[in-house]
């Protein structure tokens, strides 16, 4: 098991990102989604928990055969997906991503937002107060990114908003810029299996890095296209969004289940 907090600031609020968050979701998504490759959206509904309120909760399958390094392409069906589970209790959620295929691997993600530059230190004491954890701060301004990810319009440096006046940042811009928020990140991979567990958290860590990095960049370089929606209008553009991304990415798998299922009684 492989423990890390990421705490990720952005020039908004939280209540502001509430909305960003999701548009950011659906059109990445959206964009990822070729060649048979992407996210299906399984189910999409309220949710209600007795301890943390009402919710949302998403199931999705995050299909990314192309995007695993060679030797783990070897292993896997040629259709291979991840199932992700999310519960949103904003300001706090909670994703599981898990694989039929790989019953011993799982990332649970647990994420709360706050309105400051990532200074609280015991935001996850209830949650791992005791628990050996590197903290990881990601800067959306000057971290690098893949070369193959990196678009001038979703570079933070370069890209100002019009309805907002912010952007153009600066290194450290974090230390005096208002508005401020964080997303704190408590995030645990396992991979329990001997000779490979070491490889692939670390792996998986260094992934989720740079999605969590991408995703924050765009939901700020895209805010003049989501800052004046409502809940409402973006629970719409999320429900076309994900109708859209389902046609493109089903329209390539016939039996995706059977044939992963299909694949593990071959190897076993």
């Amino acid at each position: 098991m492989l423990l890390k907090e990421y705490r990720i600031c952005m020039p908004l609020t939280v209540d502001e990102y509430k909305i960003g968050q999701l548009y950011m979701i659906s059109k990445h998504s959206h964009e990822q989604s070729d060649r048979g490759e992407g996210v299906e959206v399984v189910q999409n509904e309220p949710f209600e928990d007795p301890h943390h309120g009402n919710g949302q909760f998403t199931e999705k399958r995050v299909y990314l055969n192309s995007k695993l390094p060679s030797w783990a392409r070897a292993v896997v069906p040629k259709i291979f997906y991840v199932t992700e589970k999310a519960w949103n209790y904003y300001p706090y959620t909670i994703t599981e991503y898990t694989c039929s295929f790989l019953p011993k691997f799982s990332i649970h993600i647990e994420t709360k937002y706050e309105d400051n530059k990532g200074s609280n230190d015991s935001i996850f004491d209830n949650e791992a107060k005791d628990l050996e954890r590197e903290v990881c701060f990601i800067d959306i301004a000057c971290d690098e990114i893949p070369e193959r990810y990196y678009k001038e319009s979703e570079d933070p440096k370069h890209f100002k908003s019009e309805k907002t006046g912010r952007g153009q940042l600066r290194e450290g811009w974090r230390e005096n810029h208002q508005p401020i928020m964080c997303s704190y990140k408590l995030v645990t991979v396992k991979f329990e299996v001997w000779g490979l567990q070491t490889r692939v958290e670390q792996f998986v860590h260094k992934v989720v890095r740079d999605i969590l990095l991408i995703g924050h960049r765009q939901a700020f370089a895209w805010v003049d296209e989501w800052y004046d929606m409502t809940m409402d209008d973006v629970r719409e553009y999320e429900k076309n969004m994900h109708e859209q991304t389902n046609i493109k990415v089903c329209n390539q798998h016939s039996s995706p289940v059977d044939d992963i299922e299909s694949h593990a009684q071959t190897s076993t």
